[in-house]
């Protein structure tokens, strides 16, 4: 037996504030004890004058909500808490938040604990549907309907829908809330029937059914509208709404019901209003109604008499047409009531006849018209209130023809080609004309690149394109009259692309391709040709076939010549008489089968390596030569003038050398070695016999008499004697020197290399006025020797860091002699021996040097251009500074003197005259 629980919870006023929230539960409800598997629901009031609510349910602590599934519901009806079947996790205390959707305001009711009692476990039971919408629901159309369901039981039950005629549910019926809950939005006609909500569990099941009607309230169909009806007439009035149910009319005049009468009758809705009079106008108002509402229409009637009048709605002026054609005449005068119409052709009244017709609505019809029927025309119009009349000249013109129209061509891509359209026309009439392509209008703007129309009307087509294919049509107008004609261009191009290409069966080196005609663009394809892609090509190659040339009429063919184990794509080129087109679509990418494989590794040589080795390699066999998987080399080797092979296996198909090790290898001893290969599918063949000598012994013996020379502060000499070496022992690649200095560890030394046979090197960079210790020893492929024993060396002092100073120039001549102040070295530096004087032309880079042991110098220079000259100390640490370069002008071959420094980097005209007259004044001082 089911035990429902009750519990009714109090609201209090929620402001916002989650503080507020937390005082509101302190005012805890009595406890809801239930058993573990019992349903339970727990109520939740309404706040008086609620209006549209929204609820939820907060579980223990806020913001903690209840989530619905099928086991918990939230009823928006009632707002209570459902819960199917209890758990242990559902133990806590539960508060109802109701928010009101107008103002926002949320209220949070006070706690109610949920206990589990104690003696016993609640036992399976059948559904019972506690939430059930009512038997019958009236929704109106248009309107958002909800139903809700929902039952307590033992196993939780399933709740499924449906409608008792039998019917689907369309697409925008939506199940919610575990089913919970069926929604139906636009509520149309259609949706009204008898609904149920099945609720099942393995101990039974219970049903709940309600009925929904539809409903709507009257809508206009056709609304009346404002109406202005001439004296005596008749007004027919529509008023027509629609509605479930049925709407009834009735009619206002002025705001007060409308009598009928003789004259006026009412069905329908449909008011009518005969022999019309000016007491008739007013405001009329159209009123439909049924049992759920009231909607009106109104609008002005006016009753109108007047004259005709043709001020508002004038005859035209001027008609022009052609010969033979027929011409109509309005006369469409504002008159109430309306007018009675005749005409006149200048003074001549007109009748009806073969060809002249008077037409209803007062106006006049001319067939076949003639030259003859040029003139006048005068429409009078009557009625009781006056009379009115209005005039109309018709011009006659002959026929517009084409005298020279556009024929069918056939044409090539590239090529141009003109439309002719020649016309004949009436010299009175303007003429236009123009182009059509396959029914669209053509822009002669927008394709300027192709089209071009003449003043006589015919098209130009430049570098006609496939897509200029069509039906072209020349349209000429004038006021009265257009004629057009047509023709068919057909432009034959290259082929399209073929379609659908696939491979039908692979093998290791063939490919059945097959493929579908493309559009040959009007010119028969006379070839095709098939062209491969794999990932080690360069782009698409042209396969072989079988046969080797493809009709056009084939669309089938083998590729052979192919290689095992590689991933291939095939498309498939047609060829016309026009040229080649476009290619297809790649097909899929296939892999042919696997093979032995069939080409061995390339260069196969060897050599070098440490001692008692053999040091073969090879160029690796590309992937796509390989052939299949579980690809290897078998490397086979023996010492020449010996018959028999040793053979090992490499499995990798990227390695390109195999060393063999065994103490028993002479050092460089000749051997015949050959590589070949293998994959899964067998062994294939070998590549040439080749001869690779083993590795050599490294150099025994240390080099000897090996000494060492200071060349200046930065650099020193080593020297020695090549060690004895037999060319059976390999080749000596040269010499290993090592060096440090004084305050470095011999293990941190550095090292330079003396190439082949030399035996000496300078070594350079080194730090001045320092012991420098240094070893030599040999070296070749197989490693090297020992070293020598060490000898040393001390680099010189550095040379003067101060420059030659107070340089000074006179020049007689050619003759240029110099003087400067004479460098004295410092106890750390080295002692000055003599000095270089540097010199060249501004034009030129190459640097001359005179020597001397004086501070003195004379020079003898060709002084056709300038000259640069600069003084360095010379001493046995390499040279000093450089004083600052001097300036010699070549315009100083008169007697001149100077002194430096002159800067020539920027040396402007302004500086350059200056320079040139503080000479001249110098040597007139002089």
């Amino acid at each position: 037996m089911l035990l429902l629980l009750w519990e009714q919870l109090f609201l209090v006023s929620f402001v916002g504030c989650l503080a507020d929230v937390e005082s509101s539960r302190t005012r805890m409800r009595s406890a809801v004890s239930v058993r573990e598997g019992q349903g339970v629901v727990l109520l939740c009031g309404t706040p008086p004058r609620a209006g549209e609510l929204s609820f939820a349910w907060i579980f223990n602590e806020y913001p903690s909500f209840v989530q619905e599934d099928s086991r918990r519901f939230v009823s928006q009806e009632t707002g209570h808490l459902y819960i199917a079947k209890v758990e242990p996790s559902d133990v806590g205390n539960y508060s109802c938040v109701v928010t009101s959707r107008a103002s926002r305001s949320p209220v949070l009711g006070s706690p109610t604990p949920l206990v589990l009692r104690t003696d016993g476990v609640m036992g399976e039971y059948e559904p019972k549907i506690e939430v059930q919408f009512p038997e019958t629901l009236a929704a109106a159309k248009g309107s958002t309907v909800k139903l809700e369901c929902f039952a307590l039981g033992n196993p939780v039950p399933q709740i499924n829908w449906r409608r008792t005629d039998g019917l689907p549910f369309p697409s925008k019926i939506k199940l919610r809330k575990s089913n919970g809950m069926i929604e139906i939005p636009n509520f149309q006609q259609e949706d009204a029937g008898l609904y149920e909500c099945i609720t099942e569990n393995s101990r039974g099941k219970n049903i709940a059914r309600g009925r929904l009607t539809y409903y709507a309230k009257p809508h206009w169909v056709q609304p009346i509208q404002d109406v202005e009806v001439a004296v005596e007439d008749t007004l027919s009035w529509d008023c027509r709404a629609s509605g479930k149910p049925k709407p009834s009319y009735r009619w206002l005049k002025n705001g007060e019901q409308l009598a009928i009468e003789g004259r006026i009758q009412i069905e329908n809705g449909a008011l009518t209003i005969s022999n019309l009079n000016l007491t008739d106008s007013g405001r009329y108002q159209c009123i439909a109604e049924n049992k759920h509402g009231v909607i009106s229409s109104s609008a002005e009637l006016r009753v109108v008499a007047s004259a005709p009048d043709f001020s508002k709605s004038p005859m035209k002026k001027l008609i022009q047409v052609q010969i033979g054609s027929t011409v109509d005449f309005e006369c469409k005068p504002k008159a109430f009531p309306k007018a009675k119409c005749s005409w006149k052709k200048g003074g001549e009244q007109l009748q009806e006849n073969a060809r002249i017709s008077l037409l209803k609505d007062g106006g006049l019809r001319v067939a076949n018209v003639t030259k003859g029927d040029a003139g006048t025309y005068t429409c009078l119009a009557t009625n009781q209130f006056g009379a009115a009349r209005g005039s109309t000249s018709l011009v006659v013109t002959e026929p517009t023809r084409i005298t020279l129209a556009p024929s069918n061509l056939d044409v090539t891509v590239g090529e141009s080609v003109v439309l002719p359209c020649q016309v004949q026309h009436d010299p009175l009439l303007d003429i236009s004309f123009t182009w059509y392509f396959n029914g669209s209008l053509t822009d002669f703007q927008r394709d300027a690149s192709h089209f071009e129309k003449s003043a006589s009307g015919d098209l130009m087509i430049r570098n006609i394109q496939l897509k200029h294919s069509g039906k072209y049509v020349c349209m000429v107008k004038t006021e009265v009259d257009s004629v057009a004609s047509a023709a068919d261009l057909i432009v034959r191009g290259s082929p399209g692309p073929p379609e659908h290409v696939r491979v039908d069966e692979i093998t290791d080196t063939t490919a059945q391709i097959s493929w579908q005609e493309g559009t040959d663009n009007h010119s028969p394809v006379t070839t095709y040709t098939i062209q491969a892609r794999t990932p080690f090509s360069v782009g698409w190659q042209r396969a072989t076939t079988v046969p080797d040339v493809i009709d056009g009429r084939t669309f089938t063919s083998t590729v052979v010549d192919l290689n095992p184990w590689v991933e291939y794509e095939f498309r498939v080129v047609a060829t016309n008489k026009i040229g080649g087109g476009e290619p297809s679509l790649p097909s899929e990418k296939v892999r042919t089968e696997e093979a032995v494989p069939e080409i061995p590794p390339s260069e196969v040589s060897g050599g070098g390596g440490s001692r008692s080795e053999l040091v073969i390699t090879w160029d690796p066999v590309p992937e796509e030569l390989q052939n299949g998987e579980g690809f290897g080399y078998v490397v086979a080797f023996r010492p020449s003038g010996t018959t028999t092979w040793i053979q090992t296996v490499v499995t990798s198909p990227d390695t390109p050398r195999y060393v063999f090790r065994n103490e028993s290898i002479l050092p460089f001893s000749p051997y015949e070695v050959k590589v070949g290969v293998y994959n899964n599918k067998g062994e294939g063949p070998f590549s040439a016999v080749a001869t690779v000598f083993s590795a050599e012994e490294e150099p025994s013996t240390a080099p000897s008499g090996v000494s060492a020379t200071s060349l200046s502060s930065s650099a020193i000499q080593v020297s020695w004697t090549a060690i004895p070496w037999k060319m059976s022992n390999g080749r000596l690649l040269g010499y290993e020197v090592r060096y440090w200095n004084k305050g470095q560890k011999e293990e941190s030394s550095s090292r330079v290399k003396a190439a082949g046979n030399e035996t000496s090197i300078k070594i350079t960079g080194l730090r001045s006025n320092l012991d420098y210790y240094t070893a030599v020893r040999a070296y070749n492929s197989a490693g090297a020797g020992p070293f020598s024993a060490t000898v040393n060396a001390t680099t010189k002092k550095p040379p003067p860091s101060q420059p030659p100073g107070n340089v000074v120039w006179n020049v007689t001549d050619s003759r240029v002699v110099l003087s400067w102040e004479e460098v004295r070295a410092m106890d750390n530096e080295s002692e000055v021996t003599g000095y270089k004087v540097l010199y060249r032309t501004s034009s030129q880079g190459g640097v001359e040097v005179l020597t001397t042991a004086s501070t003195t110098a004379e020079l003898w220079l060709q002084l056709q251009d300038d000259y640069l000259i600069e003084v360095r100390a010379t001493t046995e640490g390499g040279d000093g500074s450089s004083s600052q370069q001097i300036l010699i002008p070549r315009l100083a071959s008169m007697d001149a003197r100077g002194s430096g420094p002159s800067v020539l980097s920027i040396f402007s005209v302004s500086s350059f005259l200056a320079t040139i007259f503080s000479l001249t004044l110098n040597s007139v001082l002089c």
